[in-house]
């Protein structure tokens, strides 16, 4: 039987961004390991396709908060409502600000050398009160090892740019093998952090039509959307009327 979206609505995050920046403010105080997904419908549907990746989206201590506005839209089919999108990016954005503040530590994990090089120069440059603990790219052979020894490291804030659902299954592979850390899967984050992306203009992100935006920039991600976006609708409908 496929698993029912209900399972990650369920436990999805649904307030405020600020409420959900301050939770982890929190937790990376106090030293509470946490793992967090930053959600679309992409990460939803491997959920439903691969055993080790429902596994982590249903763990009861994983954080699950809507990037995508087809989380959002998707959910109130199934009657669950969200006070706002919280994008990855936004999430990088305040932490590097909070760990500049508070000189906590930060490790990168994922992405090209070179976008990885430019985000690095650009967190020691506007950020300096920030331990930047290391950094990998995303092409390194093992990163199974590169990740036991990050979570050996204990920094306090782990962002990981290796796409779905790699990022996610490493997470939460290894992560509870350290005393602490925020371990947040980004994505392609990485890319618009580092300026070699540009996010979408503010039209598109007020109106949350991001992913349009990335579509007319980058045709080739129609395919992706489909696969995910339309066919996660499809599915939302017909877990809706009892058919799984």
């Amino acid at each position: 039987m496929a698993v029912r979206m209900r399972t990650y609505y369920d436990k999805a995050y649904k307030g405020k961004k600020k409420d959900f920046l301050n939770l982890l403010k929190e937790r990376i105080d106090s030293g509470r390991r946490t793992f967090v997904v930053t959600a679309n419908p992409e990460i939803f549907m491997l959920g439903r396709k691969l055993p080790e990746m429902n596994e982590a989206l249903s763990d009861e201590e994983t954080l699950i908060v809507p990037d995508g506005i087809g989380v959002i839209r998707g959910g109130k089919q199934l009657g669950y409502e969200f006070e706002e999108r919280i994008p990855g990016v936004e999430i990088c954005e305040e932490l590097f600000v909070y760990a500049d503040q508070k000189g906590r530590s930060l490790y990168l994990f994922g992405a090209e050398k070179s976008v990885l090089e430019d985000l690095a120069a650009r967190v020691r440059r506007e950020y300096p009160n920030a331990v930047l603990a290391g950094c990998t790219d995303g092409y390194v052979q093992d990163k199974e090892k590169v990740f036991r020894e990050i979570v050996e490291m204990q920094p306090d804030i782990v962002l990981v740019a290796l796409g779905a659902p790699k990022q996610e299954l490493l997470i939460h592979r290894y992560y509870r093998r350290g005393e602490k850390g925020v371990f947040i899967g980004v994505g392609g984050s990485f890319d618009v952090l580092s300026g070699r992306k540009k996010r979408a203009p503010s039209f598109f992100i007020r109106h949350n039509l991001e992913w349009l935006y990335r579509i007319a920039s980058e045709p080739k991600r129609l395919k992706r959307f489909w696969d995910s976006n339309i066919k996660f609708l499809f599915e939302l409908r017909k877990e809706k009327h009892g058919n799984r």
